[in-house]
């Protein structure tokens, strides 16, 4: 008799399933006498040792392992037969009310798919992103490159400001007490980079080679040296230099320092237009992706399997761990992370995780092969020897597959594109690279 599937409540249910004792034993029995044809056990000689010795020391985990294996079945057969589709791994309670002597039974509670209908795309508003690149921001990224590669030189009487490199000596102490990390001689910085604090950075412009200047300085209750995070510390600072930055010529040695072999600096520029395009174009698109999936999260309203938000969160929890492991935590596998710091955009992702399935599905939206190459060529164009890169993606596996669900992610994109109600937008270099 079919057992039947009970609904709870959303997308929970539950059924109650049952196996046979007498199949049950049979078949511990049939596996004890395979293991009882190899077991070594001392005093015996190797498949001679008694069936009732087997049965104390291996019957325990083959039974747990036929029982597991048989109410797994029952449980397939009864899913099948209700024609359902399970998300997550089935809770299983043993039942003894009601039970025979004869049977083992046990009750399954579950959750299935739920039914996703893709939205009308015709009524969902979205915007597509875009960035001009004209000569203006290759000449921007072309002063970057040079003052990444400016050099130094000592003025006499220069008051210090943002860009020059200062060389200067620090002695630092909390309560009067020294404290480590707190003192050195001879340290460079340049000035604007942000490579010190705020108030250090503050107190050492305008301070000329010679000057000295005494100031407190409140370090961040998350700063990385834990001995003085959230403290304030009284700092002296005696400037020895006061480098100003003079950056290079644009010309044909400058050009071979990047690379262009021919030192031609109109090839150069051209490569910067070719490599900010590829950039401002991966970024710009990723703005539209990120409009067209918060539409359709937005519009996709159905109840999600909670087994498959917690496995999402169990994945970002250990995530994080590993990140911690990473950063030198020494209790990172102990750390608490809170479930919920996760649990909101876990169910946004398995959401639209089961819309985008359902679209592909629909529009028949897989990656092609011909999509899957292009795609590998264009990336493999950040690299300095690109063939190598593209035979890397096409021959592994696992780097296919990532390069596959970007393009997959990319026709669910178009589509979308297609028949949504689009909005174009610019937006300035400057706030799409982040400068802004």
């Amino acid at each position: 008799m079919q057992p039947v599937v009970e609904t709870l409540s959303g997308l929970e249910r539950r059924v109650d399933l049952s196996v046979s004792v007498a199949d049950v034993e049979k078949e511990v029995q049939a596996q004890l006498k395979r293991v009882a044809r190899s077991a070594k056990v001392p005093g015996f000689r190797p498949g001679k040792a008694p069936l009732a010795m087997l049965e104390r020391s291996h019957g325990p985990g083959i039974r747990y392992d036929v029982i597991n294996g048989q109410v797994g079945r029952a449980f397939e057969q009864a899913i099948d037969g209700a024609k359902l589709r399970v998300a997550g791994a089935p809770t299983l309670e043993p039942k003894t009310e009601g039970v025979a002597d004869d049977t083992l039974a046990f009750t399954a509670t579950f959750e299935v798919y739920p039914e996703v209908s893709a939205p009308d795309l015709a009524t969902l508003a979205v915007t597509r992103y875009g960035t001009a690149v004209s000569d203006a921001e290759v000449q921007q990224t072309l002063d970057v490159l040079r003052k990444q590669r400016a050099n130094y030189e000592a003025r006499e009487d220069r008051a210090a400001e943002d860009g020059d490199r200062v060389t200067l000596d620090f002695v630092g102490t909390i309560d009067g007490v020294p404290f480590d990390g707190g003192k050195a001689e001879d340290f460079p910085f340049v000035l604007g980079q942000g490579r010190m604090l705020p108030e250090f950075e503050a107190a050492a412009k305008g301070l000329k080679a010679g000057e000295t200047k005494v100031f407190p300085l409140s370090f961040p209750e998350d700063y990385q040296g834990k001995e003085v995070a959230g403290k304030t510390a009284e700092f002296t600072i005696t400037v020895k230099e006061v480098a100003e930055g003079v950056l290079p010529e644009v010309d044909t040695e400058f050009a071979k320092a990047l690379g262009q072999a021919e030192g031609d600096v109109e090839k150069l520029k051209a490569d910067i237009r070719t490599n900010i395009e590829r950039e401002v174009k991966a970024r710009s698109q990723g703005r539209t992706k990120a409009s067209v999936m918060d539409a359709l999260v937005e519009a996709g309203q159905f109840d999600v399997p909670k087994a498959l938000v917690d496995s999402d969160v169990e994945s970002r929890v250990q995530a994080a761990r590993e990140e911690l492991k990473q950063r030198g935590i020494p209790n990172a596998d102990s750390v608490p992370i809170p479930a919920e710091t996760f649990s909101t955009e876990s169910e946004r992702r398995v959401r639209l995780g089961l819309l985008v399935s359902e679209l592909v599905k629909q529009a028949q939206l897989q990656a092609k092969p011909e999509q899957v190459r292009a795609r590998i060529e264009e990336f493999a164009q950040n690299y300095e020897q690109p063939a190598q890169v593209i035979s890397y993606y096409l021959t592994d596996r696992q780097r296919r597959a990532e390069i596959e669900a970007i393009v997959l992610e990319d026709n669910v994109v178009q589509h979308v594109l297609d028949q949504a109600k689009v909005t174009e937008e610019q937006v300035p270099f400057d706030q799409l690279m982040g400068m802004a």
